[in-house]
């Protein structure tokens, strides 16, 4: 959510902005929207203020026994205040037009973030790679766990439909050791608080967070007011909504390991095979609520966060400044990073870090109260720490061998009880 009080401040600054998204100038828009409900607020504070004037009007007449003056005010009274409902519901009929129209502008990108009309005018930030050489080429995810009976995308059919998968006994595992691995490294050395958060959540969470109400069709619904969380940063973010936190708690570091769900209204015909777009998926996400003047620090940490579990499962990955016109409505400035899946060839993003500064704090009202003791909003920050699935996809493509078994990356076989090889259908016993 935007400021109005910043854009009528500086309308030049606020178009010039969202021009770098892409869009056509909404200052002046905006501000006859806000001078729409200025208006409306200062008609019914006017009816207000002089109903209170004619009741003190009143008392005199009386008091001086003037009953017909009297009566002359007393029927405006009752004009005016029949005029009441009228001018109270403009108000919030025009408070409402301004913050819905306030609510569908994407947030206003920081000027380090580069020009870009799509994915084409992103820029590679770093990269890392692996003392051990790259693998090129080699079978995909689908091809290696359907070839071994562990990855099975008709039973899920049968189950749930499309973009859904039923994985069984050693890759199973994989994917719990993996979620496993990446909690304890962002809760024993990252300083993230662990929590277990809900995974259905009202129309108001998910406004806070910015899916309401523009994203609508690519949630699911679950019924009574419910939606199905498309990820952890709605339920971690909200859990500062309508609060006033003292400047000492901050920065809070949430993380959360949760199923996610997705209803990709938009991803039709992409990635119809395998494990990369799916309505369902595991995800470990990382929030942070901060200071102002702290949330580019913090976003530097966060990404440093989750980059520090590809560098322990030894995978390669870039990471990438994401352009004006690809990144995320809520987003400030959002980094990318994308492991390397030998299997398709190419690089696949496994995590999405973004600084949203105040833009969620607005929608959700979280404020703190700094050293003047003036309550104002916090920065918000979220990023993936990171998806679990798609480090699955990762791990299987890039530890696979020639004949169909993948070894465990060895920061993951204290989780897997020793084993360091899958293999077939089932877990290959010899190898601890």
């Amino acid at each position: 959510m935007h400021d109005i009080r910043a854009i009528r401040e500086n309308p030049d600054a606020f178009d010039r902005d969202l021009k770098r998204r892409g869009l056509d100038p909404l200052a002046a828009e905006l501000i006859a929207l806000d001078d729409a409900r200025k208006g409306a607020v200062s008609a019914a504070q006017a009816n207000q203020e002089r109903r209170n004037a004619l009741a003190k009007e009143i008392g005199g007449a009386k008091k001086a026994r003037d009953e017909a003056r009297a009566a002359e005010l007393m029927a405006e009274v009752a004009r005016l205040k029949d005029e009441g409902p009228t001018l109270e519901a403009a108000q919030a009929e025009a408070g409402k037009a301004l913050d819905d129209r306030l609510a569908a502008i994407p947030n206003r990108p920081l000027d380090s973030v580069p020009e870009g009309a799509d994915e084409h005018g992103n820029v590679e930030y770093r990269r890392f790679e692996p003392a051990t050489p790259w693998l090129t080429g080699g079978k995909q995810h689908f091809e290696i766990g359907e070839a071994s009976g562990l990855m099975d995308f008709e039973a899920a059919a049968r189950l749930s439909g499309s973009r859904f998968v039923v994985l069984k006994g050693g890759l199973a595992r994989l994917e719990r050791a993996l979620g496993q691995f990446m909690l304890d490294t962002h809760t024993s050395e990252h300083g993230y608080t662990e929590v277990a958060p809900p995974i259905l959540v009202r129309d108001e969470a998910m406004f806070g967070t910015a899916q309401l109400p523009k994203f609508r069709d690519d949630q699911f619904a679950a019924g009574d007011g419910f939606w199905l969380i498309p990820t952890a940063e709605v339920p971690l973010t909200n859990l500062v909504r309508e609060s006033i936190l003292a400047e000492d708690e901050l920065p809070l570091r949430f993380t959360a390991l949760t199923p996610c769900f997705r209803a990709e209204a938009g991803a039709a015909g992409r990635d119809t095979r395998g494990m990369l777009r799916q309505h369902q998926f595991n995800k470990v996400e990382l929030v942070s609520i901060t200071a102002p003047e702290r949330s580019a620090e913090e976003h530097e940490r966060m990404l440093d966060c989750a980059e520090t579990v590809l560098k322990r499962l030894e995978l390669p990955f870039r990471t990438m400044t994401l352009c004006t016109g690809d990144m995320g409505f809520a987003s400030q400035k959002t980094y990318d990073i994308e492991v390397w899946m030998p299997g398709q060839n190419t690089f696949r993003e496994i995590s999405s870090c973004s600084v949203c500064g105040d833009f969620q704090a607005r929608r959700m009202n979280a404020r703190y109260r700094g050293k003047d003791g003036k309550p104002a909003f916090v920065h918000t920050l979220n990023g993936s720490g990171v998806a679990v699935g798609r480090a699955l996809i990762a791990v299987m493509e890039n530890y696979q061998n020639p004949d169909g078994s993948v070894t465990i990356p060895t920061v993951l076989q204290p989780y897997m009880g020793g084993l360091n090889r899958i293999e077939g259908a089932k877990l290959q016993e010899g190898s601890r």
